[in-house]
């Protein structure tokens, strides 16, 4: 496993900071001390290619594909209402049907969280809350503040809760402790947040929990428990080990393994932060392995991302990228040099987004 490194900026970063040692001998996070390449990257793509942010903006298609799943998901509720929880119908169901629903569900709240689905903020938010109905259990409200401070924070320690934490990477650092990872890892995508800082609970939190109860009430009541539990284990099942949830170990796990300098803290060797992924299952999923553009310019709608690539393609040719998630699973659990101790970390740096105040 590799040890506590400094990474090196790119051209246009900021110049870093002098070197601190690791924090201690059992700190393996990969240590940075520059900002984050996005920003850099961004402002440069931007000067080479200025028509680029004429692909920003919010997508329309986005609403029918949220109301075309959140339908197919009631019906098959409806389908499954007597159908036992371990029968072969129930169970393939959840997992073919129902986990690529809920993940698509996942990424379409994620797309909403940049206000890409409407011009209006307010029904930005509003219409998240509609998408999270068949999840089965409330989050929308709170996920856009997290996921905005992750970008605006990316890798910064306590402040992006997209990182593992230290005790995570402690006690799950081998093949049995990883493969619980993966099976878990909605539940850690679920609590970890909380643990690291918590959010003001506000009035659109407060509508998300009553919009979400009363869905359940009303799904219990005429179509019974098994309709609310199919939704339940979609959406387990779509952050399981199911071949979509790969994108969460893909977009910031560091998997090229990292040379011999770059265990020494005095050394100043880079290391990839986010990683795209090209394959088919974008179709699924809102092109969300496209995430160093993504990331680059979070104003452009998924159905945009495409686009960006190839007008920016000197830009994105050249970094790395995966093959297959389904891969990224298999590597991520079986090889030695991958795990969660595999994460850029800032000490310091970006941005907490979240309050009352609708944006």
């Amino acid at each position: 496993m590799s040890t506590t490194v400094t990474v090196a900026p790119t051209h246009g970063s900021q110049l870093p900071v002098k070197p601190s040692q690791p924090r201690n001998a059992s700190d393996h996070f990969l240590w940075t001390y520059t900002e984050e390449p996005h920003r850099t990257r961004r402002q440069a793509i931007i000067k080479a290619h200025p028509e680029v942010t004429k692909l920003c903006g919010h997508e329309p298609l986005t609403k029918y594909i949220v109301l075309a799943v959140v339908s197919l998901q009631i019906l098959c509720a409806a389908w499954l209402r007597h159908s036992p929880i371990l029968s072969a119908r129930f169970l393939l169901t959840s997992y073919i049907i129902g986990a690529t629903a809920n993940q698509n569900l996942f990424l379409a709240i994620h797309e909403i969280s940049h206000n890409l689905a409407f011009k209006s903020p307010i029904a930005n938010r509003l219409f998240a809350v509609f998408a999270n109905l068949p999840i089965g259990l409330p989050y929308s409200a709170s996920f856009r503040p997290y996921h905005l401070t992750h970008h605006k924070s990316l890798g910064v320690d306590g402040l992006d809760t997209d990182l593992p934490t230290s005790l995570e990477a402690f006690f799950l650092d081998s093949i049995l402790g990883k493969a619980f990872f993966c099976t878990f890892q909605i539940l850690f995508y679920a609590i970890r947040p909380m643990m690291v800082y918590q959010l003001p609970f506000t009035s659109l939190h407060l509508f998300n929990v009553i919009a979400q109860l009363a869905f359940g009430i009303l799904l219990v009541r005429y179509l019974g428990a098994g309709a609310l539990a199919y939704l339940i284990m979609s959406s387990f099942l779509a952050g399981s080990l199911h071949p979509c949830a790969g994108h969460f170990i893909a977009e910031h796990y560091v998997f090229d393994k990292q040379p011999t300098s770059a265990r020494a803290p005095a050394n100043q060797v880079p290391v990839p932060e986010t990683y795209s992924y090209y394959g088919p299952l974008n179709l699924l999923t809102y092109n969300v392995g496209l995430h160093n553009e993504h990331h680059d310019f979070p104003a452009i709608p998924w159905s945009r991302l495409p686009l960006l690539h190839e007008m920016a393609k000197d830009f994105y040719v050249d970094l790395p990228h995966h093959a297959s998630w389904v891969w990224v699973i298999w590597q991520f659990i079986c090889d030695k040099d991958v795990g969660l101790w595999c994460r850029v970390k800032r000490e310091t740096g970006g941005k907490k987004v979240g309050g009352g105040k609708v944006d």
